[in-house]
């Protein structure tokens, strides 16, 4: 079919930059590659990827399932011999899938029915008795914190604990023992689902779990028709008669967000959550304190029909929660049994990106297509899930937490425990010494520090640290300590002993010390001060590409998607460096709306002539802050409705807005003036209260006083905000938020970029050049962010309005997004203030 001829049964008449995406994307993951697509918002990005993913996905739906049915074919056997074999190949696969259809058939039906009388459709659950209320008895229940026996460091030959484990936390040994005794088969089973094929998928991952929501209200727009295997399964099926394929779709998420035990929900936080749940599945745990809801074989007909309602419409996650308590089975666990049927899976970036968490859930790439929507920010989210941070506070208390379990248990550990729990406590002791000394060393804020530093300890050298983080992993001795600790405050709430934070502090500190394990060249090691000047070590990851690398080489196809990607060199030269060239597409396109509903500007100067430029060595001038005053006054008067300003930084905000706010004599001063022309609204760094901040500039712009919103490039507002129609009516941004290039982080990033591009044969020179371009990158992938708060649909209308003379030079212009850059080169370069207000004037008078 020509690629112009493609019909990807979009919902509605889609724009011809849609009808283009659809086909990149398309062509895309046909041709197995990676790719990184802009589209900015408001483009119908979200629908785009679906129907063009969806579209290929039937497509090859259809093709395996012909080449299974023509498989093996003997061109020496007679032709009537050849067509039965594959009539009965067709019948074998037609009736494979043909048991589940109907069974979704009638679900669909019967919820249909029950419509009227259920709120959202869900089956009527059994009443599932809970977990029952019981006192600790302290005698019977101490010992299930004891650590098993751990006898040799040679059985596992470098196995991984998640590999030996899945995900439940618990010994090869303790599964096999469960699976005999009949408890938790469900989870334990290395293949849950033996009877399903892994079909085909699309693996769709976000950020959060708001905007996987909205993925799924867009998946339910679209309309398929059933594929011809399908209408094979359909003519044989006595009991649907529509034309319309169903989407197979299943919501992952984790403990915290499906969990249904009341008990386990309510420890709070979610290493707390999975500490619980995965205690109340030991087998040392008394029977009627186990988990009732968790899969096991007396409940399969319950996990079977969870897996079925879950295929047979699509839900999102809370649907997903909800049918598990309406069914009585945990949803958490369950929901695994659903990914082989399942044809699209969406998860957030956590449980994608990180191997272990793909192993605990049971997913295989394999063959399978990933997008990842909202992928501006995909390098940082690798490195924020693999950088931990540790402070004095919790190895202080980690230490305390061991010392409180070893008074109780010492005697009875045995062998290697003794010997391995003696050296946790060496480690932490010596790192726990070591930040002491930095905090009381150093008054900076930070402070690069190498690891032999680090772990030069007493005795230090001498421990095995890989086969200590090994048992750390195989004993659960953190789970076990915290488990604990949190059971003693439990039974002696007034004791001094009971912990004043129920945080599994020491879970923590174990992911701390597996750092250590990571290659050196991988990563930093950092002392820094954090909130409260309270002292803290910090591992950084410099380089996200192997924690990615394995995504891409067990995929078919990788897709990222996002509406500000732009500068897309970053992707290329630092996650995907390793990737051949005709293995790698990038494509970005323009906005759907009209090039006269957007005016762009890059202003130079002030109206007092005064050069705009926000650069560290100037931005503290008292002259320019007044002119930026100025200009913002000139703004606010010129621009209706609403107005988002960005600035580079909070202190930079406080620091413009506090000069604005002081007295003058004879006159109102800037801020006063502010407040004549729009309500003043700002944002404060860690607030809480950003909802309200956002609905009291609503509400003032909707009442016609108008708003102004000072904002933060980087900050809350600049991401995941919608300033759609009067709420954006204009976005500045006040100079380029770059970040510290002196700071400790900085320096070691860009100079491992120059050590990993002599390493790939690079001079020193191209090394340096690398590095200033990935840092002119960070500071635009921001501003492009901040940019794409406004324009959110094809009739909206805004100006953004770019405040520093260095918007104007080529090379931070060229990495604006192509519809910014589009409405630059139209403007005239020499246009001083008073004429880009006059031109505002005109752009907004046009639109009235």
């Amino acid at each position: 079919m020509a690629t112009g001829a493609r019909d990807f049964r979009h919902p509605f008449q889609p724009y011809e930059i849609q009808q283009q995406l659809m086909n990149a994307v398309y062509d895309c993951v046909s041709d197995g590659k990676v790719g990184i697509f802009e589209s900015p918002t408001g483009t119908g990005k979200s629908l785009s990827l679906i129907c063009s993913t969806l579209s290929w996905l039937r497509d090859e739906q259809k093709k395996v399932f012909d080449d299974e049915i023509g498989r093996d074919d003997d061109d020496a056997e007679p032709k009537w011999v050849v067509e039965q074999a594959r009539k009965q190949r067709m019948e074998a696969l037609v009736q494979r899938r043909l048991d589940l259809e109907i069974r979704l058939a009638k679900i669909r039906e019967k919820e249909l029915r029950q419509k009227r009388g259920y709120e959202k459709g869900e089956p009527a659950a059994k009443r599932h008795k809970g977990m029952p209320d019981s006192q600790p008895q302290r005698v019977e229940d101490e010992d299930r914190f004891l650590l098993d026996d751990y006898e040799s460091d040679d059985e596992r030959k470098g196995k991984s604990s998640t590999q030996l484990e899945r995900d439940n936390g618990l010994s090869a040994a303790t599964r096999q023992l469960m699976q005999k005794l009949g408890e938790s088969a469900a989870i334990v089973s290395e293949d849950p689902d033996p009877e399903y094929p892994d079909e085909r998928k699309v693996f769709f991952c976000s950020r959060t779990h708001s905007q996987l929501t909205q993925f799924v209200n867009e998946l339910r727009r679209v309309k398929l028709p059933a594929a011809l295997w399908e209408d094979k399964v359909r003519a044989s099926s006595p009991v649907e008669d529509q034309q319309e394929h169903v989407v197979k779709h299943l919501p992952l998420g984790s403990r915290k967000s499906l969990c249904i035990n009341s008990k386990v929900v309510s420890a709070g936080s979610a290493p707390a959550i999975n500490g619980r749940c995965l205690d109340l599945q030991q087998p040392s745990t008394p029977k009627e304190k186990r988990c009732s809801f968790l899969p096991n074989q007396e409940n399969q007909a319950l996990a079977n029909d969870f897996r079925d309602y879950t295929l047979a419409k699509i839900r999102d996650i809370e649907d997903l929660g909800a049918l598990g308590k309406r069914i009585g089975i945990c949803p958490y666990y369950a929901a695994r049994t659903v990914i082989k049927p399942s044809e699209i899976v969406t998860l957030p970036y956590p449980l994608l990106l990180q191997k272990s968490a793909r192993e605990a859930l049971g997913i295989s790439l394999k063959g399978h297509v990933v997008v990842v929507d909202e992928a501006h920010n995909l390098m940082d989210a690798i490195t924020n899930i693999h950088s931990v941070v540790v402070t004095q506070d919790q190895l202080h208390r980690s230490r305390n937490q061991l010392r409180f379990y070893l008074q109780k248990f010492r005697n009875k550990l045995k062998g290697k425990n003794r010997i391995y729990v003696t050296q946790v406590v060496r480690v932490i002791d010596s790192i726990a010494q070591f930040l002491d000394k930095m905090a009381l060393e150093n008054k900076g804020n930070e402070v690069l520090i190498s690891l032999s530093d680090l772990m030069g300890g007493k005795g230090i050298d001498q421990i095995n640290l890989n086969k200590l983080v090994r048992y750390l992993e195989d004993s659960k001795l953190a789970r076990k300590v915290e488990s604990y600790v949190e059971y003693a405050g439990e039974c002696a709430p007034s004791s001094s002993l009971a912990p004043a934070n129920t945080t599994p502090t020491l879970t923590h500190v174990q992911g701390f010390l597996e750092t250590l394990m990571n290659p050196v060249a991988e990563g930093r090691f950092f002392f820094e001060r954090g909130e409260s000047s309270a002292a803290a070590l910090k591992y950084i990851l410099l380089d996200p590409t192997f924690h990615f690398r394995d995504v891409v080489e067990d995929s078919r196809a990788v897709v990222l998607a996002g509406g500000t990607m732009s500068p897309m060199e970053d992707y290329v030269q630092h996650l995907f460096a390793y990737i051949a060239p005709a293995k790698l597409t990038t494509w970005s396109c323009g906005h759907i709306i009209p090039k006269e509903n957007l005016f762009v500007k890059a202003i130079d100067k002030a109206l007092d002539g005064v050069d705009l430029e926000f650069s560290f060595a100037k931005r503290d001038s008292v002259a320019l802050i007044s002119a930026l005053g100025s200009c913002l006054l000139q703004l606010a008067m010129t621009i209706p409705d609403g107005l988002v300003v960005f600035f580079p930084s909070y202190a930079y905000l406080e620091q413009a807005s506090a000069q604005w706010q002081k007295a003058i004599t004879g006159k109102d001063n800037i801020w006063t003036r502010l407040e004549g022309q729009k309500a003043v609204f700002k944002e404060l760094k860690g607030s809480s209260v950003i909802e309200d901040v956002l609905m009291q500039y609503s509400k003032a712009v909707d009442e016609g006083r108008g708003g102004l919103l000072l904002s933060v490039v980087g900050g809350k507002m600049s991401e995941g905000i919608n300033f759609s129609d009067k709420l954006g009516r204009g976005v500045a941004i006040v100079g380029l938020p770059f970040p510290n290039m002196q700071s400790a982080q900085w320096k070691a990033k860009l100079e491992y970029i120059e050590q990993s591009t002599v390493a790939r044969g690079g001079s020193r020179a191209e090394g340096k050049a690398n590095g200033r371009e990935f840092y002119e990158n960070a500071c635009m992938r921001a501003v492009n962010q901040s940019i794409g708060r406004a324009i959110r649909h094809r009739n909206d209308f805004a100006s953004i309005l770019l405040l520093d003379r260095r918007y104007s030079t080529p090379r931070i212009a060229g990495k604006l997004p192509g519809w910014i850059k589009q409405g630059l080169c139209e403007a005239d370069a020499a246009a001083g203030f008073p004429q880009i207000i006059r031109g505002l004037r005109d752009f907004f008078q046009s639109k009235s």
